[in-house]
C-alpha cells in the first residue's frame, strides 16, 4: 500500500491531488501537510511515507529548498513538484536537485493520475506539453554542483545548515536539535569545508540559490472528466 504526502497550502488543490492518487492507486493512503515545517515533522514521525507531492511554493519553501531539505533527509523518499510555474529552465533545475517530477497546476486530472502512476512505479514524469522544452535545457553547471555539494551532507548537518540560513545562532541550534553546542560548531566546520564556504554567510548564500520568486500566486482551476 503506497503513502503519499500532499504537501500543499491550498485545500483545494489539496483535495485534487488526493482524488487523483486515489484514483491512480485506489489502495493509497494519503496525508497532508500546509507547510514545509509539516512535511518535514510528518516525515519524522512516519517513516512509510514513499512520495511528496510538494508545492514550489508554500509557507517554509520558497522554491527548491524544500526538495533538498527533503533529498537530504530522507533519501528514501520520492519528491514530485507542484506548481503553477511552467518555466522549462525551472523543471530542469528541479530535476537536476532530485525531483522525481513536476506536476503543472494547470494539469488536469488525467496528467495527475498519469504522474502519480509513473512515479510509484519508479519512473520520472513530466507534462508532455513541456518535455520537448525541458530536454532542451541544458542543466548549469552551477546547479549540478550545488546539488552534489548538497547532497553530500548527512541529514544533520543540512539541518545546521537550514537553522545558520534562518539567521539561529549555535546556541539555539543546539537548542533546537537537542545537541551539545560543541557538536554544532563540528558540524560547521564539515559544513564550510564541504560547500567551500568560509562562514556562516557564505553558507547561507549558497543555500539560498536555491530559492525561486513567485511571480503570480493562485489557485488554478481544476479541470474535471467530462
Amino acid at each position: 500500500m503506497p503513502t503519499l504526502l500532499i504537501a500543499d497550502d491550498h485545500p483545494l488543490f489539496r483535495a485534487a491531488l488526493r482524488g487523483a492518487a486515489i484514483d491512480a492507486a485506489p489502495d493509497t493512503k494519503t496525508c497532508e501537510a500546509g507547510s514545509l515545517d509539516e512535511v518535514i515533522a510528518t516525515l519524522e514521525a512516519q517513516g512509510d511515507i514513499d512520495l511528496v507531492l510538494l508545492d514550489l511554493h508554500m509557507p517554509g519553501n520558497h522554491g527548491l529548498a524544500g526538495l533538498a531539505a527533503i533529498r537530504a533527509q530522507f533519501p528514501a523518499v520520492a519528491v514530485v513538484l507542484v506548481s503553477a510555474n511552467e518555466d522549462p529552465r525551472i523543471v530542469r533545475r528541479a530535476l537536476d536537485h532530485g525531483a522525481a517530477g513536476y506536476i503543472p497546476k494547470s494539469a488536469s486530472l488525467d496528467e495527475m493520475r498519469d504522474a502519480i502512476r509513473c512515479v510509484l512505479a519508479c519512473e520520472q514524469w513530466l507534462p508532455p506539453a513541456l518535455r520537448g522544452a525541458v530536454a532542451r535545457a541544458a542543466s548549469a553547471p552551477a546547479d549540478a554542483n550545488l546539488a552534489a555539494r548538497l547532497a553530500s551532507l548527512p541529514p544533520q548537518q543540512f539541518r545546521v545548515l537550514v537553522l545558520v540560513a534562518q539567521g539561529l545562532l549555535n546556541k539555539q541550534i543546539a537548542d533546537r536539535l537537542d545537541v551539545q553546542e560543541r557538536t554544532v560548531k563540528a558540524h560547521l566546520s564539515t559544513i564550510f569545508e564541504k560547500l567551500g564556504a568560509r562562514n556562516r554567510t557564505q553558507a547561507s548564500v549558497i543555500l539560498r540559490e536555491l530559492e525561486i520568486t513567485d511571480s503570480a500566486r493562485q489557485v488554478p482551476a481544476i479541470d474535471q472528466p467530462a
